[in-house]
């Protein structure tokens, strides 16, 4: 397998994202109708008062939308006095989302806007001073050339460690050395989650002798923001079942016993195709997926990498009420302990010589010594940093 080395970056590509993980039955792309409801933890009238606007899904998707609702509820277990109101704009267009900020700016202290469509609230952040805005999966838009904001928050995640971690998993638990990854358009981090599973698989097999295929649909190929064909199997669309469900099944046919899911809603057709096929495993992304793999008895999730976005919103929050609230654009990797893998008790399927070996891996990935293929970092899935081939 060989990957074109992309050297060029596109200019506000990296905002694309939000929409690239999770599958399963929480991420379904649904219309409701708008709605406000707030949760008042405690009746006091000093603590901050927060909104989190989302779009489509809305703060209970069990998902993406609701980890970030989660950190939160967790910052206002510790600040009682602080309320949080949730709002979906359901159409999920981005000018709707930023317009959907700018309605309720004036009600609240901190708005949180997870996902990609919000990046436009720079202009609203620059137009509001005294209001602070927490950006998640996204950087702000540039306004007349500035890109960092006194009162912005935005964070991205390092999808390749995510995705190597499910690398690793895969190719150390499969059973019949066939794995494949799924993803839904080639946006810099849906490939990124991709070359990261790619370099994963490559790393055991390298350290670990094993000879793991990847497996690639050519007729499911991704083209990515340069016009580069990045192979690997993409759905073209972040809602579409049915084709993830051919993908899925097809990949199964091929001998696949794992597949890696960073789909969206169209994953959730993969999630199907394993399902019914009985004896294939899911890893899932973003969140923890477990409940999602629920197959009668049985369950087909392997484990979940992981965007540690509760503990991220819940600590900016903190440095809110603390004074410490500083405007920044931060990428949020396993150095922050913000990307990872699902190993608590009950919710994978790793056996224990995966698990520790996962561990020195995930030390090796947090001290910088093995860096991940992503879209534009210089390297490819067949040669990165901590690759005992790598030159």
């Amino acid at each position: 397998m060989k990957k074109k080395l992309i050297g060029l970056v596109v200019a506000g590509i990296l905002t694309m994202t939000g929409l690239v993980g999770c599958s399963g039955a929480g991420a379904e792309q649904t219309e409701a109708p708008k709605q406000e409801a707030q949760v008042e933890v405690t009746e006091g009238k000093d603590g901050l008062k927060i909104a989190i606007v989302t779009s489509i899904t809305g703060v209970d998707d069990g998902n993406f939308n609701e980890n970030n609702y989660n950190g939160i509820l967790k910052f206002i277990e510790n600040n009682p006095s602080s309320t949080v109101t949730a709002i979906q704009e359901p159409t999920g267009d981005t000018s709707a989302a930023v317009q959907a900020v700018s309605d309720i700016v004036a009600d609240y202290d901190v708005i949180v806007t997870p996902g990609f469509q919000f990046a436009g609230i720079s202009t609203i952040a620059n137009e509001n001073p005294d209001k602070k805005f927490i950006l998640v999966d996204s950087e702000p838009a540039a306004v007349d050339d500035q890109t960092v904001f006194d009162n912005v928050y935005s964070m991205l995640f390092a999808e390749q460690e995510g995705g190597f971690f499910a690398g690793v998993a895969a190719a150390l638990e499969t059973q019949t050395n066939k794995v494949a990854v799924v993803n839904g358009i080639a946006f810099p981090s849906n490939v990124n989650y991709q070359y990261g599973f790619e370099s994963g698989v490559n790393y055991v097999n390298e350290v670990f002798g094993k000879n793991v295929e990847l497996v690639e649909l050519p007729s499911y190929a991704g083209t990515d923001v340069t016009g580069a064909n990045v192979g690997g199997n993409y759905v073209g669309d972040f809602a579409d079942e049915s084709t993830g469900k051919v993908i899925g099944s097809t990949l199964i046919k091929e001998g696949c016993d794992i597949i890696f899911v960073a789909a969206g809603g169209a994953g959730n057709g993969v999630f199907t195709a394993a399902k019914e096929a009985g004896n294939v495993k899911v890893i899932g992304c973003d969140v923890d997926q477990f409940d999602d793999g629920q197959n009668g008895d049985a369950n087909i999730i392997l484990t979940s990498a992981l965007k540690v976005m509760d503990a991220n919103v819940e600590r900016v929050l903190q440095s809110v009420v603390d004074g410490t609230f500083k405007g920044a654009n931060e990428l949020r990797q396993a150095d922050t302990d913000s990307t990872g893998y699902v190993k608590e008790e009950g919710r994978h399927q790793l056996s224990e010589d995966t698990l520790a070996k996962m561990e020195e891996i995930y030390a090796l990935v947090k001290e910088g010594e093995v860096v991940p293929a992503a879209n534009f970092n210089g390297v490819t899935p067949e040669s990165f940093p901590g690759l005992p081939s790598y030159k």
